[in-house]
This record gives C-alpha cells, structure tokens and sequence, in this order.
C-alpha cells in the first residue's frame, strides 16, 4: 500500500480542498488490484457488476428509486460482504456480529442487492418486488418492526445524516457490551460497525455532532465509508460545499483514508483491513472517490445519476457491463463464491457459539442478564412498583425531582437500563447514581451507565436509537422539554421503527419562567402527541411519575416521552398510591369522583390536576376530576373503561392544560371549555407566570362557573 500525504491532491475531486495535513493517508488510483488472491478480487468484480445489474432492474421495473449510489458504490459492497464484514446470514440477529448501516438510505436497492448475494432471507422475487406494496424492500430501509421483516437491515435509514449518527450510538453500545460481558477467558464482543455515507449525510449537522462525540469518546470500532462522489441531488457538491471532509473528519479525531479509486477492490479491503486491526482509539472514515451512476455512461458523474434518470439507458448499460438480456441475473458462480463466504462465516459462528457456551457456563450471573437484554425481558409492573417506595405525602416536590428519585430504582432493577444527557444533568435530574460515566478518561468507562452527549441534542436522539437498534439495551436521555424540537427526527424514527427509547424531558411549561419564552414550551407536548406510537405522559405528581417510568420500561414497541416539571406539584392524596400508578398505565382515571349525580367532568394533566383538584371541591360535589397523564394510553383502553372514565352521558366536560388546548377537543367535545396557553410564554418568576396565564384554581373556578351557568 502506498500511503502519501493529502497533499497530493486527486485530479477534480471538487468537494475535496487540498491542505498540508500529515496524517491522511491517501492511496492513489490504478493500485495494483490482483496482487493478492486474484480469484476472489475477480469474484467480487463479478458480483459487484451483477450488484450494479440488480439495482438497474428493480429500479426501472419500479420506476422509481435512486440508482447513483447502488451503482456507484458497488465495489464497497464487494468487499463489505463479500471478504470483510463478519456476519451469518442464516442468524441475521447473532449478538457479535458486524452492523452494516446504509446512512444514505435513498440507495436502498445497494443495500438490498447485497442482502440478497450475501445469502440472507430475501429471496430474489422480493428484490424484484422493490417499492411494492408489502415487499420486504420498500423505499428505504426500515428496521424489523411489526409490519415486516428485512434480514440483515440494522437501521432505518433515509433522513440524512441520522444513519451515522445512529452508528455512533451502536459503536458506542458494542463498546458497553464488550466492556460489561466479556472476561479474561473469554471474548464474546469485538465486533465493528460499518456505515456508508454521501455528501447529504456530512452536510447535515447531526453527522457532525455524532462524530464528534464518537471521536472523543474514542470508538475506534466505528468505521464509515464516504462515498464521495462529488454529487448532490440538485447540483454538482461544488455548488453547496468546498470544505475538505477529511480534514475536518481529522479536526474532530478521526483516522481518515483517501482512496483515491473508490472502485479499486483491493484497496477498499486493505483500507477495510487496516481500520478493523486499527485499535487506535480514533473512529476511522475512509473517503472513496467514486462515480456516481458508475455503468451508466449517460449520467454517471452528473447530478442527473442521483435518481432514476438513468432508467432509460438501462438496457444499453447492462449489455455494456457484459451481463445477459435475462434481468435480474446473478450468476451461479457468484451465488457459489457467497455460498462457500458463508460456509466459512457459519464455521466463525460455530466457534463464537462454543466460546460463549462456556462463558455462560463460567459466568452464570452475566449470561441471564445479557439473555434478558436479549430478549427484552424486564421486571413486570407489580415488581418494578414494588420497587419503588412510596413518596412521602407531606412533601411537594417537582416531577423532576420524583423522576431522580424513581429513575435510580428502576436501574437497580433493570441492569441494561442506561441514562444520559445533553449537558443538564444538574437541572433533569436523571443520573444513575453509582453508575459511573461512559467513555473515555476523566474518570470515565465503557461500563458507565451515565451518558454525557454534550450539548447535541439531536444526535442524543440518534444515538439513543443506535443504542436501541444494537438490541441488549434500555436507553433513556435528557434535555429541556423545549430542546425536543432538535430530536423530533430522531424521535419520528424511533416511533416508526418501534425502539423502545425513554425521553426524560423536563422544565415542560410556562411554569419554567424566568428564562422567558424562548425556554417555556406551550406547543411542544401537544406536537409530540402527533407522532404515532408514541406515549407522551405527563404525570401530575410524584406517584403519576412512578408509573410514568413503570409505563416506559413496559412498553417494548415504541418511545415513550416522559415530560416533567421544573416546579413543585402538590402530592394528590384523593386517590390512593396504587390508584395513581395504575392508572398512568391505562392513561387516565377518576382522582375524584362525584358524590351526587355527575354535573361536569374536568380533565387534567401534569401539574394542572392540582388545580383542577382544588376547583373541583370548591364547585360541587357533582364534579368529577380526571387526571389523563397519558393520551395514547388512554386512546388504547377498550371501550368501556373509557365509558366508566368518561361517561357519554355527561356532556359537560373541561380540559386544562398549561400548553395549547387543540388536542383537548377531542375529550370535551366541541361545546366543551378548553383552558389552556395558546399563546407564547413571559420572562417572570414561574408562578407569575401561571397566573398571568390563567393556570390557576381561581381561574379554572370563574371559568367553570360560566362555562355551566
């Protein structure tokens, strides 16, 4: 391998400026590609043309699709699949394998292609079913979920910049695991993660902010591919970009390696080898100058190769690349070389199998908690709310502060349980105490259960989905409720794809006040309410809290959204301890309940139900208070406990909320009264504030009076 300096600059390679760094390799074109075992170089530019062929048919039977990247990036498919990734295609979820995630997600058919080749579960009539209705290959790649299940996707990739980050957060659980289970006699973690990514993934600001923290925390297991192709969608990369990526890859702490022909099989292996061997302490990002489109002579290397532009020269293309008039064409040798490649990774396999048997046998106590990680098992509710002791009565305090308290007893009962925050530690209150910090120096370890993200709120969200997609853990992370809107991406994605993510989100309303309204959130909770498959609950007290984080860790198929006050709440004591709980995990339930015939139903949440505690008393004995902490939950309960909660024959009902009261509508029906914040917050002490505003018994009272008279 030749190694020269940046210095030598690649002839046109316009997204890339040159500098004197002395610490980037760059190997430069032409390198001799057969020197060693010419057989299998062959075989891998065999199937990297037949790759190339595939992607071409489906996209043009689908008409629609993104052929630059499949077409362009074939070689690195070779060689990820073909010679360097560690994988068995016949136990896709196999706990040490290497992750591969396609960040640039619009070429989904290079992912599927080689899923394919590679002898995983996607047999051929689904390749050519790409983008059709219930195909195991829609448009980009979606993580195994209730809908359907594509082997060997390890993330759900499309939003750019999202996959990288989200391998930030899968290098950073590989390290966990290895750090946790692995002992002098035995290694059952050293894996790698593998992403490629484009232009449109390091333009997007979440990538940087991932790959710093990968760099500081030293996750030298990480190793991304730049297709640097020089190409964005609507124009030339030149047009929207001239900083050097590499030298900015190398600013933040990467290793970066320049192949200078991307397409150069033996070099992207030696670059492949050299990066795994490399325990270096630094992520490791090799950049391959690439044609976009490669094989399509009438598009590629232009922005136009980027989507299906290139269909309509497809047939002259495929007989140009030498392969036969029959689409969709793999050839039986190369099916025979992927046969015999995982033949030798099933006998990789078979000895990992025989070590961890014996490192279960060895160490009984770590085999069942990584086997409950595996299988997502956790303590049932009646054990984890035995395991958190009653609040006492005689003190209000903030949910926050409640959530510090629970937060600790449902990590000494849920092991894999991890926590972390973008730089709020002191004001979200949701450090593990005695879990030690993860990463590197500073007192740190790969064992910490406490995340420091820095102030990057968005790529939190993606590494919280990379901890997730790894499989083992139960990632939560914490910011101000008004910093959500950075991880809406993230938090979008988690719901689509199922991961059963914790947000601690504190500081939820006007109630925060004197910071003013750039940090009270008044539409935040309701926007989350939006996304499908996500609970959002907001308790009202510390026992609603309890049964806010039980909730959380009971549900395995999606994100749950834990929004906390900044201020103290009064403790409800009109409904028992277990009342409260249990009923956060139904979503709503009476706290008080009317003692003469049912005149008006007020509905509460969060640290508004004092309130509506308080007014309620004052108004009558036939009113009824509901605290609803929790929408979506309540949107599932069947249909008569809704009846018994909301009873339809009584029409007069009130919501009240500190944040906009659209959502309301729903529950008090459109000749209910909503009171609410349907305008943006003040700089003054919080309960100022609430008062200006309306979020007060006093005024919910006057309103009920006239809402009733």
């Amino acid at each position: 391998m030749v190694v020269m300096t940046i210095a030598m600059l690649v002839t046109g390679a316009s997204a890339l400026v040159p500098f004197s760094g002395q610490h980037i390799k760059m190997i430069p074109m032409k390198a001799a590609t057969l020197e060693v075992a010419p057989a299998t170089m062959e075989s891998l530019a065999t199937a990297a043309t037949e790759a190339r062929g595939l992607a071409m048919d489906s996209i043009a039977a689908a008409k629609s699709g993104h052929l630059g990247l499949p077409l362009g990036a074939a070689e690195m498919g070779a060689v990820l699949f073909g010679s360097s990734m560690t994988f068995n295609p016949e136990e896709p979820q196999w706990i040490n394998r290497d992750r591969f995630v396609l960040s640039a997600g619009h070429g989904s058919m290079f992912l599927y292609s080689w899923l394919h080749i590679a002898g995983y579960d996607l047999p051929m009539d689904e390749v050519k079913n790409f983008r059709q209705h219930h195909s195991m290959t829609p448009g980009h790649p979606e993580f195994p979920n209730s809908e359907h299940n594509t082997p060997g996707v390890e993330a759900t990739t499309g939003p750019l910049g999202a996959g990288i980050s989200n391998c930030a957060g899968i290098a950073a659980a590989s390290k966990m695991s290895a750090a946790l289970f692995n002992t002098d006699e035995h290694t059952i973690f050293d894996n790698h993660i593998f992403c490629i990514v484009g232009d449109g993934c390091l333009q997007e600001g979440v990538s940087a902010e991932a790959s710093c923290f990968a760099a500081h925390e030293k996750l030298d297991n990480l190793i991304v591919l730049y297709d640097a192709n020089d190409v964005t969608l609507d124009k030339m990369a030149e047009f929207t970009q001239s900083e050097d990526v590499g030298m900015r890859y190398q600013a933040y702490g990467w290793d970066v390696t320049i192949l200078t022909d991307g397409h150069d099989i033996k070099a992207i292996s030696d670059a492949l080898e050299d990066a795994k061997a490399n325990d270096n302490g630094k992520p490791k990002m090799i950049i391959c100058k690439t044609e976009i489109g490669r094989g399509i002579d009438e598009v590629a290397g232009t922005n136009a190769a980027h989507g299906e532009a290139g269909v309509a020269y497809v047939d002259d293309a495929r007989k140009n690349l030498g392969l036969p008039d029959d689409k969709w064409f793999v050839s039986d040798d190369t099916y025979a070389f992927f046969e015999e490649r995982k033949n030798q990774l099933k006998e990789k396999y078979t000895e990992w199998q025989n070590t961890f048997d014996a490192w279960k046998k060895a160490n009984a106590d770590k085999a069942k908690i990584l086997q409950d990680g595996i299988d997502k098992v956790t303590p049932s509710v009646d054990e984890l709310f035995a395991a958190i002791p009653e609040f006492d009565t005689s003190k209000n305090i903030a949910t926050r502060i409640a959530g510090s308290e629970v937060i600790n007893y449902i990590a000494d009962s849920v092991p894999l349980y991890i926590s972390g925050s973008a730089d709020l530690h002191g004001s979200t209150k949701n450090y593990i105490k005695g879990g030690g910090d993860f990463g590197v120096d500073f007192g740190k370890s790969y064992t910490g259960r406490n995340v420091y993200y820095g102030i990057r709120e968005h790529a939190m969200g993606c590494i919280l989905n990379g901890f997730s997609y790894y499989g083992l853990f139960r990632p939560s992370g914490a910011t101000f409720l008004v910093f959500a809107d950075y991880m809406r991406a993230a938090v979008r994605v988690a719901a689509l794809a199922e991961l059963p993510v914790q947000y601690i989100w504190t500081h939820d309303s006007i109630g925060v006040g004197e910071d003013g309204p750039t940090h009270q959130p008044v539409e935040t909770v309701s926007g989350l309410r939006a996304f499908p498959n996500l609970d959002v609950i907001r308790p009202a007290d510390p026992e609603e809290t309890a049964g806010a984080y039980v909730a959380s860790i009971d549900k395995k198929t999606g994100p749950t959204a834990l929004i906390l006050t900044r201020q103290n709440v009064d403790i409800l004591t009109d409904a028992p301890v277990d009342t409260k709980r249990q009923g956060v995990l139904k979503g709503a339930y009476i706290v008080i309940k009317e003692e003469t015939d049912l005149e008006c139903i007020i509905i509460a949440t969060g640290s508004e139900v004092q309130h509506a505690v308080k007014a309620a008393k004052e108004l009558g004995k036939g009113y009824r208070v509901v605290s609803m902490p929790c929408m979506e939950r309540f949107d599932r309960q069947d249909a008569a406990y809704k009846e018994e909660i909301l009873p339809s024959s009584c029409s007069k009902r009130v919501s009240m909320e500190a944040g906009i009261t659209a959502p309301w509508y729903k529950y008090v029906g459109l000749e209910g009264l909503t009171v609410g914040v349907d305008k943006f917050g003040m700089s003054a002490p919080g309960d100022i504030v609430m008062t200006e505003y309306g979020m007060t018994p006093e005024n919910l009272i006057e309103k009920v009076k006239a809402y009733m008279a």
